[in-house]
């Protein structure tokens, strides 16, 4: 499908690039192990490596830039806040970036919450392509933003 192909050219290929650079080894990881288990069916798995990878990212710009945070307690939601609080963002799009913010505590954190990130109980949780593919294409945009503004920043933009 052309929807397909485009996202694909325009999202996740970049997001592979980006992540091929130094610093980014294990979110470049765990991003092609969400299409590995993707391309397999393993969907709820699949969610879990692109949220890794999402995470992987921001550990990664922490530890680039210097700003402090726990590798084994802090979540994609508290490593969002750590680049706020650390004006990782440029301050003059505060506003936006809240929107930001919201949109990506709210969306792939959420969607690994929802569909993989706890016990399933009695009933077997199947999660669609469509919802895998989002959480793919979802991680890959958000990686593209923040390893655009982590190279600008250590390139000496702001």
């Amino acid at each position: 499908r052309k929807d397909t192909e485009l996202l694909h050219n325009e999202t996740i290929k970049p997001a592979l690039k980006l992540l091929w650079t130094t610093g980014f080894e294990g979110a470049e990881q765990e991003f092609l192990d969400a299409f590995e288990r993707h391309r397999k069916g393993e969907n709820k798995d699949a969610i879990l490596d692109a949220l890794k990878a999402f995470e992987s990212v921001m550990k990664s710009i922490c530890d680039g830039m210097g700003y402090t945070y726990d590798p084994t307690k802090n979540t994609a939601k508290d490593l969002i806040v750590i680049l706020e609080n650390n004006s990782f963002y440029p301050t003059y799009l505060n506003n936006h970036i809240t929107s930001v913010r919201t949109s990506l505590e709210s969306g792939l954190p959420t969607m690994r919450n929802k569909n993989a990130g706890h016990g399933q109980g009695t009933m077997v949780v199947s999660v669609s392509d469509e919802f895998t593919e989002y959480a793919l294409n979802l991680a890959a945009t958000n990686i593209v933003l923040l390893t655009k503004i982590y190279a600008a920043k250590k390139a000496g933009g702001n």
